[in-house]
């Protein structure tokens, strides 16, 4: 996204008027969530004066920040370690170990987060994540997960032979599937994912909304452009 990026975070390039991450955070707000975690290392700082603590969204929002603490991003899975404490009860003792994950980069204005789904996801016995999967963009027409007829997502030989979809960056967690990532550490979701598909625990569904990943200015020109 650069130059755009060199002066700016990439959840705070605007659509439509509005930051990325702003989208979000009306939509949570709108479906019930109150509390929420925001992560950053580029420019973070900004995202803090920005955003602030959140009440004028209707939420209260804590920072979790990997260049301020680590001198740099941690990754995915990295990031979201970093910030299980103020997520969740990350022992799961209390059975407040689900949460939301959303990139601050996606564009996906019709998503519902919705309560009965997240609910159901925290009353699991087995689970570990919920994905959300879209249709396969231009630039990434293999897709990255399958789906079986009970609605498990698959990986790897599993999901070769089948119809495919891309990761819509958005999905419910549970704090068990960081546990191997030590706070403070740099990891990636993916290979934490796939582990736990071969291991029947990920779940997932196909969303039909408006989704963009944006990753070119030319993509972002195009957002503003559409009406």
């Amino acid at each position: 996204m650069r130059p755009l990026t060199d002066a700016t975070p990439k959840p705070l390039l605007k659509v439509h008027g509005k930051p990325l991450i702003e989208w979000h955070l009306e939509a949570l707000a709108r479906d019930g969530v109150r509390e929420v975690v925001v992560n950053g290392a580029w420019l973070e700082q900004q995202l803090v004066d920005t955003l602030g603590d959140g009440s004028r969204f209707g939420l209260s929002i804590a920072y979790s920040l990997e260049g301020r603490d680590h001198g740099g991003a941690l990754e995915t899975a990295g990031g979201i370690a970093k910030a299980l404490p103020l997520l969740c009860d990350a022992t799961g003792t209390r059975g407040d170990d689900a949460f939301w994950v959303v990139s601050g980069d996606i564009y996906m204005p019709g998503f519902r987060f919705d309560a009965a789904v997240a609910r159901r996801f925290a009353e699991s016995d087995r689970l570990l994540a919920h994905l959300w999967l879209v249709d396969n963009p231009p630039y990434h027409p293999t897709g990255d997960f399958g789906l079986d007829a009970q609605g498990l997502a698959l990986s790897g030989e599993a999901a070769a032979h089948g119809e495919r979809w891309t990761y819509a960056n958005i999905a419910l967690c549970r704090a068990g599937l960081l546990a191997s990532v030590a706070s403070g550490s740099r990891a990636a979701l993916g290979p934490l994912l796939h582990a736990a598909m071969l291991d029947r625990r990920i779940s997932a569904e196909v969303w039909r909304g408006a989704w963009e990943n944006v990753g070119t200015p030319a993509q972002l020109d195009a957002l503003n452009a559409a009406t």
